[in-house]
């Protein structure tokens, strides 16, 4: 990296390359891959003529390559009877970790809580994943025991 990279919110012309990076994070997690039509759904999550209700931030570098990105929105904690930022992507293509830009992706997702005036954000990342628990733990976050399961609620033609 020659020039510092920015950390900025995504815009739509960012869309294909934010898709991209969601099927790598998809790979990379072991997960499905991504819905066909993602950027699409991105578009009107983030641009919507619906209340826009994801936030997309993403780390650019000098030349406008999108290095990761970090989505999040708010959720409701019952328990609590409050909000919460629900950090639910970060990532980082590989040639780009260890430079601090997950740290500056995080920072800003906080930023973006604070803003939202919640008290609390709340993120998963699976238990095999020692690099990105090791990296979380640096940031003084505290573990809570849970399996995440999931149930499909619609025909598999759409996910």
């Amino acid at each position: 990296m020659t020039a510092a990279p920015v950390i900025r919110h995504a815009v739509r012309t960012d869309l294909a390359e934010v898709a991209a990076l969601a099927a790598e994070h998809a790979a990379y997690e072991r997960a499905a891959p991504p819905a066909v039509d993602l950027e699409d759904r991105l578009a009107e999550a983030l641009f919507g003529t619906r209340q826009p209700w994801l936030r997309c931030l993403v780390a650019e570098l000098s030349g406008g390559e999108l290095a990761g990105y970090a989505t999040c929105a708010t959720a409701f904690d019952t328990w609590q009877g409050r909000e919460y930022l629900h950090l639910d992507c970060l990532y980082l293509r590989a040639e780009h970790r260890g430079l601090g830009l997950g740290a500056l992706l995080v920072e800003a997702v906080i930023a973006e809580g604070k803003v939202l005036g919640v008290a609390e954000m709340q993120w998963n990342t699976p238990d095999w994943n020692a690099g990105a628990i090791r990296f979380y733990d640096r940031f003084g976050a505290t573990r809570k025991d849970k399996k995440r399961f999931t149930l499909a609620l619609e025909p598999s033609g759409r996910n």
